[in-house]
């Protein structure tokens, strides 16, 4: 009865070997493709220290409606920090209820993509934070009478004071994209079960996300969606192998092509980040697949030339959940109030109820 129960013990000891090991030969494998975690500390950007002050006032700027010529619309709408960092809808509803003409991609991990918006127009987060405040279907707003608007309110006079010091006019409409950065820069999961598996807790994922994850190197999907952010780093022909249908590859859209002009870059489009990429359904940048197993499917055929049967996806998408780090924890701010000097909202655009 004692041998076998030395000999019980010594088996099980040999199986944990081997889980470790396997583990251990996973982690090399995913670091070889390029898979990382997200690093510890506020990231840095180019141009624009990061300061509490310039954090506190991206804050509130990130959530007031006031930016947006109706004085309905804010950052938050369509980036909403509590639904994963984006809206949940197809296409984003801006001014005068008009819907815009690409999914709104999550501002979670913004920072560790290699430019913004799905074409890549803006090469950082404030200049990102410009182009929504001043398009048509979005804000629908402009710099100057963001500019009085922010002007009308002391409060804001004194946090920008304090943001930008020694600024001859520290209240600019570039200041303002340089503080939404500064806060947006804060906006990182960590955590996640990936990161903890990847720094060395072989319990921190499943069994089958272990099973996905080597799938998704297998598959190939780690050849665009790798980096800190899981994509976001480069472009990519959407249909490399097969073109989707036009209820997914809106033909009227060429993506990268209205940014270079380059007939090389038609239906290119930057490589979605797939950090908590279970929470910010639908995908893709037309917004047409709302199942997460779906666009992992579609994918395969699309850009990697290879079927993925349903239980391929199903082990891929429960690694995909693992992408899904700690939320950040916002305490929506106390806005400054109004004055007699700030502009009224424009609710010219807005339907009116029969």
């Amino acid at each position: 009865m004692k041998k076998r129960m030395i000999a019980l013990a010594v088996s099980m000891g040999f199986v944990a070997t081997l889980t470790a090991a396997d583990d251990s030969a996973l982690r090399e494998k995913a670091k070889s493709a390029g898979l990382l975690p997200i690093p510890a500390g506020v990231p840095e950007v180019t141009g624009n220290p990061v300061t509490r002050e310039k954090i506190d006032l991206g804050l509130m700027l990130f959530m007031d409606p006031r930016l947006s010529a109706s004085g309905v619309i804010s950052c938050n709408t369509c980036h909403n920090l509590g639904m994963g960092g984006d809206d949940n809808l197809p296409t984003s509803v801006g001014h005068g209820w008009q819907t815009g003409p690409r999914n709104s991609p999550t501002v979670l991990n913004a920072v560790f993509n290699a430019a913004q918006f799905w074409d890549g127009r803006a090469e950082d987060l404030k200049e990102q934070a410009k182009g929504p405040v001043q398009a048509g279907v979005e804000m629908a707003n402009k710099p100057e009478n963001v500019v009085v608007t922010l002007k009308s309110m002391p409060e804001y006079v004194e946090r920008f004071t304090k943001a930008f010091p020694n600024e001859p006019d520290p209240v600019t409409f570039d200041n303002m994209a340089k503080a939404i950065e500064a806060f947006e820069v804060t906006l990182v999961t960590p955590g996640s079960p990936f990161d903890d598996w990847i720094e060395g807790n072989d319990a921190a994922m499943m069994d089958e996300q272990k099973q996905g994850l080597d799938l998704y190197i297998e598959k190939g999907c780690s050849a665009c969606h790798s980096g800190v952010n899981f994509g976001g780093q480069d472009y990519f022909p959407f249909g490399l192998i097969t073109k989707p249908g036009a209820d997914i590859l809106p033909p009227g859209d060429k993506g990268r092509f209205e940014v270079t002009k380059t007939v090389s870059d038609e239906y290119v489009f930057r490589a979605g980040p797939l950090r908590n990429i279970a929470l910010t359904a639908p995908y893709f940048h037309s917004g047409a697949v709302w199942d997460l197993g779906a666009a992992v499917a579609l994918m395969g055929t699309a850009q990697l030339g290879t079927k993925i049967s349903d239980e391929e996806a199903a082990q891929i998408v429960a690694f995909l959940h693992a992408l899904t780090g700690e939320q950040p924890k916002i305490e929506y701010p106390i806005l400054p109030v109004e004055t007699d000097d700030t502009p009224r909202p424009d609710l010219s655009a807005l339907p009116v109820a029969n």
